[in-house]
C-alpha cells in the first residue's frame, strides 16, 4: 500500500471525523478534541491548518492507498525555543501496525528540517503508549527522559516521555551555526 503525507483538503472532513470518533485514538491525544467529532469540527480544524502561519505550523494529512489515514503536525515553539518544534500525530485504528506512523514521522521531520531553520523536533507521548514510543525510536528520535506526573488525562495523573530528533543528526552534511 502506498503511504504519503500531503496538505489538508476540505474533502478530508468526512474521513477525518470518522477517524477521530474513536476513543482508542482520543485517549492517546491531548485534550481539546471534541467527542463525538463532527464533520463541522473537522472542517474547522482543516480551515485552521490551511490558514496557519507557514513558518510556525507544519500540518500534514497522512494517507494510505489514497485514503485519509491520520494526521501529523509540527509546531514551532516560541521565545528562546523559536528553533525548536513539537511533533504530534495519530493514525486511524484500521491502519495501526502497518508502519504508517513511522513513515509519516520520518517524512514530516525531513521536510521541516529541509525547508526551515528548526534545529530540534520533540515529542512527548504518554509513557504507557509503547507503540508511539517505538515509532519515535524507529524514526531517529532519542529518548531524553521521563516527565513524571506531567499530565492529567481522563482523570489520571500520567507520566510522559521526552523524545527529540536534531537537525544535525538528520540532515547529511548539516553543521549547526557557531555562535
Amino acid at each position: 500500500m502506498d503511504f504519503a503525507i500531503r496538505q489538508w483538503h476540505m474533502e478530508d472532513a468526512a474521513p477525518l471525523a470518522e477517524l477521530l470518533n474513536n476513543r482508542h485514538i482520543l485517549d492517546n491525544l491531548r485534550d481539546g478534541i471534541p467527542y463525538p467529532y463532527t464533520e463541522e469540527d473537522a472542517r474547522a480544524f482543516i480551515r485552521e491548518m490551511l490558514e496557519a502561519d507557514p513558518d510556525q505550523t507544519f500540518p500534514y494529512a497522512i494517507t494510505a492507498g489514497g485514503r485519509l489515514a491520520g494526521s501529523i503536525g509540527i509546531y514551532r515553539c516560541g521565545n528562546i525555543h523559536f528553533r525548536t518544534a513539537e511533533l504530534g500525530y495519530y493514525i486511524g485504528e484500521a491502519y495501526w501496525g502497518m508502519g504508517l506512523a513511522t513513515y509519516a514521522v520520518q517524512q514530516a521531520c525531513a521536510d521541516v528540517f529541509a525547508r526551515t531553520d528548526i534545529l530540534r523536533i520533540f515529542a512527548e507521548p504518554f509513557s504507557y503508549n509503547a507503540a508511539s514510543c517505538r515509532v519515535l525510536e524507529k524514526s531517529g528520535f532519542q529518548y531524553e527522559g521521563l516527565l513524571r506526573s506531567n499530565a492529567v488525562k481522563n482523570g489520571k495523573i500520567l507520566d510522559m516521555k521526552m523524545y527529540a530528533r536534531l537537525k544535525q543528526d538528520s540532515v547529511p552534511g548539516y553543521l549547526p551555526p557557531q555562535p
